[in-house]
């Protein structure tokens, strides 16, 4: 019996259809964001932003480049996709959601290349920078 709940739930997950829409008001907070922190080697108009329906992901946001091969073969500028699971991202409250899109921020280089940065690196701790980065933004938001 069990193992006939386990395949019909495989199924189920399977079958659930995965959908994305533009999400303006992510683009306009990081917009914000940006001109907040001056955060000067972002390039807002290269950012685009989706709300996602269905992902079985326990992510609240992700972040995606287009890769170097796919910018010289198709001919475009460095791009990168900020993606919000709905299911998550839309319960929290507003600042939470601000520092949630600061720490998806904080994963462009400043070259902003179309390379992505990792959570950890030499002198970067992506969650605590994100953290230290946040309580900037909410001190320069409230003068």
């Amino acid at each position: 019996m069990i193992f006939e709940i386990g395949i019909y739930w495989r199924f189920f997950m399977r079958s659930r259809k995965l959908e994305w829409e533009e999400a303006k008001d992510v683009k306009k907070d990081i917009k914000e964001i940006v001109k907040v922190l001056n955060l000067n080697y972002v390039k807002p108009s290269r950012i685009f932003c989706y709300r996602s329906y269905g992902s079985s992901s326990r992510a609240y946001a992700r972040i995606w480049a287009i890769p170097k091969i796919f910018q010289r073969a198709l001919n475009i500028e460095p791009a990168y996709v900020v993606e919000v699971l709905a299911k998550y991202y839309d319960k929290k409250d507003d600042d939470t959601k601000k520092s949630i899109l600061i720490h998806e921020l904080l994963h462009i280089p400043k070259n902003f290349s179309g390379a992505l940065l990792s959570h950890r690196g030499r002198s970067r701790h992506l969650g605590r920078d994100a953290n230290i980065l946040f309580k900037e933004y909410k001190r320069l938001r409230n003068q």
